[in-house]
């Protein structure tokens, strides 16, 4: 496991699962932390501030990372928690960037609740957890550029099929997301690309029937075509509730 990616594990695993908040952040983050999480205030006192309540009120945090993708600087981590033995569940989707030193200084975060689904190609964290082809990570990365380039944020939908079989690709998301071809043209902006091997991520602001959205699409990529899609999507609150910059 890379450094980055241990750090970033370690937060959620200590800081959070184990209740170790102020140990855990002040340990993995670096000179400073930004946060993008509304509800969470920047720095290390923002991120003690929020989970020390939730631990005092959730004694039972079962939390599994499913999985990662480590790209240069960019940490990602999908996340399954179990919060007091069923009373939520919860699949996390989580980017952080990093420092010269390997520590946290930045988190981009989307959460959604998770509802089991006995059909796998649906269900939110089944299938593959491994990247492979490593290397051909760079022509990945630039297929997913331009599938979300050229369908996703301008509308092409007639170059769709360059790209993924809509009709057919296993979609594992929340019930209450719809098919990802009833979002083309919606992408306002792909604000980050990372990769590793045929695991590719995205993070991007969607603008859907009159909503902003927050949404990480993970895809895996086969043989020159986007063949199977993770997605984990949350409205974004109004600005007036936010505590630090935003989501993005």
């Amino acid at each position: 496991m890379s450094r980055k990616l241990e750090n970033a594990t370690n937060l959620y695993m200590e800081g959070i699962r184990d209740g170790h908040a102020r140990q855990a952040v002040t340990k993995y983050t670096g000179i400073r932390y930004t946060q993008h999480s509304t509800g969470v205030r920047n720095g290390i006192e923002g991120f003690v501030e929020f989970f020390e309540p939730f631990i005092e009120r959730c004694h039972d945090r079962d939390i599994r990372i499913v999985r990662s993708v480590v790209d240069g600087q960019y940490v990602f981590v999908q996340a399954y928690q179990n919060i007091n033995k069923g009373e939520a569940y919860w699949v996390t989707t989580d980017l952080f960037d990093t420092d010269e030193n390997d520590k946290i200084i930045e988190h981009w975060d989307v959460i959604s609740a998770y509802v089991e689904n006995s059909n796998v190609d649906k269900d939110q964290i089944a299938g593959p957890t491994e990247p492979n082809d490593l290397d051909k990570t760079t022509e990945n990365k630039e297929l997913v550029r331009t599938f979300l380039c050229d369908v996703m944020v301008l509308g092409q939908s007639d170059a769709a099929s360059k790209y993924v079989d809509f009709q057919n690709i296993p979609v594992h998301s929340e019930s209450t997301v719809d098919q990802p071809q009833k979002y083309v043209g919606c992408y306002d902006q792909v604000f980050k690309i990372i990769g590793q091997g045929n695991t590719i991520v995205a993070y991007s602001r969607v603008l859907y029937q009159g909503q902003e959205v927050a949404r990480f699409d993970i895809f895996r990529v086969q043989d020159g075509k986007i063949v199977e899609m993770w997605v984990n999507q949350e409205p974004v609150p109004p600005k007036e509730e936010w505590v630090n910059g935003g989501k993005f």
